[in-house]
């Protein structure tokens, strides 16, 4: 009887087999700096009630607040895209935790263009890449140089554009543009270090 009743007692007050509650997600690692063209895997590691801690390896929902600077898989994993910063997100339920990721492009040694020349016909576009080789490795940075497009004067046209933001960088001759030479300019880092062009001719 008195152990029934030592049983009972005790399942009325805390009951059997409680599962901690997760009060807390820290990710990891924090603040990394990575090098464009690289990945990263991300960790979430859960806080409970019962002051215990464990990597989460399912249950987790990730997010990126730029994914064109950072993008990351449902995994974790992190792909460091462009130059910038992004806020990477783990969530579990209603608990959170944050890791800031700076995306860097160190050790650049040359800017190329891909293709080298352009023909485009009236009405038509066209599209074109830089690459930055850096560590012996080249990467793509079409979405983070500055483009610019200039006739045989020097003078910027108006009805022939390219894109900015985006890989490639697109194109665009209006079907009222002047036939002649132009040339197509990409500068990386906006510094005079990294500047290449490439010819485009509208016939």
């Amino acid at each position: 009887m008195i152990v029934l009743a030592t049983l009972a007692l005790g399942v009325g007050c805390t009951g059997f087999f409680q599962n901690p509650v997760l009060t807390g997600l820290t990710v990891g690692p924090q603040s990394p700096n990575i090098q464009q063209g690289s990945v990263l895997q991300m960790s979430a590691i859960g806080t409970y009630d019962d002051g215990s801690t464990k990597t989460l390896t399912s249950g987790v929902f990730w997010s990126s607040s730029d994914s064109g600077v950072a993008p990351i898989s449902a995994g974790g994993l992190v792909s460091a895209a462009a130059s910038g910063t992004a806020t990477i997100t783990a969530s579990a339920g209603a608990v959170s935790g944050t890791s800031v990721v700076t995306v860097t492009l160190n050790n650049v040694t040359a800017l190329t263009l891909s293709p080298t020349s352009l023909t485009i016909q009236k009405g038509n576009m066209g599209s074109i890449q830089a690459f930055a080789t850096a560590g012996g490795t080249q990467v793509d940075v079409s979405a983070t140089v500055t483009w610019q497009i200039t006739d045989s004067s020097g003078n910027i046209p108006s009805t022939i554009n390219i894109t900015s933001g985006t890989s490639p960088a697109i194109v665009t001759v209006n079907s009222s543009a002047t036939s002649g030479s132009y040339t197509i300019t990409a500068t990386y880092a906006g510094t005079t270090t990294f500047i290449k062009t490439a010819p485009l001719t509208v016939p």
